[in-house]
Order: C-alpha cells, then sequence, then structure tokens
C-alpha cells in the first residue's frame, strides 16, 4: 500500500477553526505530513472537544507553542524552514504582528506556499471585519437563494462558506501554487476568502440568471425546491425521498413507477401544472413508508434515494460497498476523499492532543535534546 499521492509533502497548519483544520484534513488524508502549531491552551468556539471527535483534526501532529514569545516565534520559523506549505486563518495583519507574516517566511523560505484563509479576503472594505460562515455566503450572494418560498433563508450548515467556500478552495489554490512551484522554483501567498469561493460556487446560477432562467422569488425556480420534480417528500413514516428526475425521460421513469397521471409527464416544464403537480406526488408517495418506496425506486432511472440522517448514512449499502466511512479509534466518519487508482492513502488517525509531538518535530527541525528542554521549562513550548 502507498502512502497517498502527497506523500513527501510536509506542510505547517497555524491553529485556527473551520476552513483551515479542515483543509488541513483533506491535505493530511491524502498523505501530505500536516504539522498543526497549536496554543500553549486549546482554543476554539468555547466548547471542549475530546481529541478522537474532532474528524477534522485528524491525522497530524501536534506541536505546542506560544507564537506571541520571540522564542516561540523563532521556532515556529524554524518549523517553516523545511516546509512546502503553510496555512492560516488569522485575521489579516495578525500572522504580520507575530512575525510570522509572508514576507518574513518566504525570505526564509522561498519556496514557500503562504495559504491564507479569511472571509473577506486580505484587502477590501470589510477585510479587517470579523464574521462567520452565514456573513459570507450572505455576501456572496447564495443565502439569498436557499430556502422555502416565502420564508426566510435557510443557513445550509457550514457547508457552503467554511468548507465549499473556503477548506476547498484553499486546498486547490495551495495544489496549484505547489504545481507552478514546480516550474518556476518559487513559493507564493494564496489569498482564499470565503466570500470568493462562496461566490464561485455559484457561478452556474449567476448563469443562468443572466439568461434569463433564474431569477423567481426564493423557492420558485428550477432548483431551489421550486420545481415540483427537485424536491423532497414526506413518507407515510414522517421520513423523507429526494427526488429529483428533471430530464424528461426520468420524470416520465418516476411517475410509471408511482402512479402519477401521464398528463403531468406531457406537460413537465409548464409551471402552470406545478401547484397540483406537487401535491399529486406528495399524496402518492405518502402512501408508503420511505424503505418501501425505496425497495422499488433505488438503483433505478427515476431519481430518488432517501433522506439519511447522520447516524444512517454510513449504513446504507452503497456506503458500505465502497467503504465510505471509517471507524477511527471507535468514531465513525467519512473517509479519505477522492480516490485514487494506484496512490492509496494511509487509513486516517485520531487528532492529537495539543503538544503531543513537540518533542518529536522539533527533534525533526534540528533542536538538540537540551535546546527542546529549554524551551519547555521556559513556558514557550509544551
Amino acid at each position: 500500500m502507498s502512502s497517498g499521492p502527497l506523500h513527501g509533502l510536509r506542510v505547517i497548519e497555524l491553529a485556527s477553526i473551520g476552513p483551515g483544520p479542515m483543509c488541513a484534513m483533506l491535505l493530511a488524508d491524502l498523505g501530505a505530513d500536516v504539522v498543526r502549531v497549536d496554543r500553549l491552551e486549546p482554543s476554539g468556539l468555547g466548547v471542549p472537544v475530546d481529541p478522537r471527535h474532532d474528524v477534522n483534526g485528524r491525522s497530524r501532529r501536534s506541536v505546542a507553542i506560544d507564537l506571541k514569545a520571540p522564542a516561540g516565534r523563532d521556532a515556529v520559523l524554524r518549523l517553516i524552514d523545511g516546509a512546502d506549505a503553510l496555512i492560516e486563518g488569522f485575521r489579516p495583519g495578525v500572522a504580520e504582528r507575530l512575525g510570522l507574516g509572508p514576507d518574513v517566511c518566504l525570505a526564509r523560505n522561498p519556496r514557500l506556499v503562504y495559504g491564507r484563509m479569511t472571509g473577506y479576503g486580505q484587502d477590501g472594505p470589510l477585510a479587517q471585519a470579523a464574521g462567520h460562515d452565514l456573513n459570507y455566503i450572505a455576501l456572496s450572494g447564495v443565502l439569498h437563494a436557499i430556502g422555502p418560498a416565502g420564508g426566510a433563508p435557510v443557513p445550509p450548515l457550514n457547508l457552503v462558506g467554511d468548507y465549499g467556500g473556503g477548506a476547498l478552495y484553499l486546498a486547490f489554490g495551495l495544489l496549484a501554487a505547489l504545481f507552478e512551484r514546480g516550474r518556476s522554483g518559487r513559493g507564493q501567498v494564496v489569498d482564499a476568502a470565503m466570500v470568493d469561493g462562496a461566490a464561485s460556487l455559484a457561478s452556474i446560477f449567476y448563469g443562468l440568471q443572466a439568461g434569463g432562467a433564474w431569477g423567481a422569488p426564493r423557492g420558485e425556480n428550477l432548483l431551489d425546491g421550486g420545481a415540483p420534480f427537485y424536491a423532497a417528500y414526506e413518507t407515510a413514516d414522517g421520513r423523507w425521498l429526494s427526488v429529483a428526475p428533471l430530464e424528461p425521460k426520468f420524470f416520465a421513469e418516476f411517475a410509471a413507477r408511482i402512479g402519477l397521471d401521464d398528463a403531468f409527464v406531457r406537460r413537465q416544464y409548464d409551471r402552470r401544472t406545478w401547484p397540483q403537480m406537487r401535491q399529486a406526488i406528495a399524496e402518492r408517495l405518502r402512501t408508503r413508508t420511505r424503505d418501501a418506496w425505496c425497495a422499488d425506486l433505488e438503483g433505478t432511472d427515476a431519481c430518488v434515494a432517501p433522506v439519511l440522517a447522520f447516524d444512517e448514512a454510513p449504513r446504507h449499502r452503497h456506503a458500505r460497498s465502497r467503504e465510505a466511512f471509517v471507524a477511527v479509534d471507535g468514531v465513525v466518519q467519512p473517509g479519505p476523499a477522492p480516490r485514487f487508482s494506484r496512490s492509496r492513502p494511509p487509513p486516517p488517525t485520531p487528532a492529537p492532543r495539543t503538544g503531543a509531538h513537540t518533542r518529536e518535530v522539533l527533534a525533526e527541525a534540528g533542536w538538540d535534546a537540551a535546546g527542546i528542554d529549554a524551551l519547555l521549562a521556559s513556558g514557550v513550548a509544551r
């Protein structure tokens, strides 16, 4: 078994919350050696987390260093000297005030790819404003489009801003810059802003709006629940089915399998029929349980799937057949993604306890035992 496609890549992660840890997890899952620089005392959203349950913190090592102490800053710079990439998620200017900004780091290690993760970006009138995922997707136009007709916008968890528009775009940017470094031999700064990434994710909808195919009130468009053939329906047992036969041939199969009037098939995209079509589909699907419908519809071109809860998804037969979920120290969680034909990533390991690898990592960076003991004794490292 290989060590994953990113084996040999060294990444320094300055501890943060949200998209930074997710980005680091994605890289570590694929074999990168990620070293997380933690504060001396763990911080976050104020809720203590057992490392076993910190899924986004898995598969890396932890050193605990006081970044505000000159000796701590110097220790981190020595780690950066041997790194390929760095991830930081501070507000703009904080890394510079700590003496760990890109100018300092790139002067020491010109091949370093310096990844910066923020909500609003490194510049612009809102660059220094505090915010969270919901604010960033609101500014990008995405939040306005999500929610029921006649209702308020609905937060799509923190998947669109933190993880889709943030972590994924930062990982993509880091790997793109590393690829470019292979030609130029030079590192650079990657400015990943969640508001930019979320807007990029919505590119198709900006195009649809420009072409006149989007723009009805929220919840009344083709892909936001407005179309009765792209929606979730309650079943007899109070569970839900996702129904998405957008194409006419798939909708015809769906209609035939549930006994829907063929008149709706002939006028699938006639919006005047949608209220009656929705009512007819809802009445049909409410006659049986979710799993009874799945026994007939799953795996067909009717485009139907059960709406599974987090505790159900790992047990689904498709997830089991692909081994899509893994148990790490007894905690069931999604496995590494995507998959590779040759470069199989190593199994994930639990998130480290703060400072669990301080001695080990500092020794790798060239400290002798006496120097490490001195850092620990001074309270700069833990």
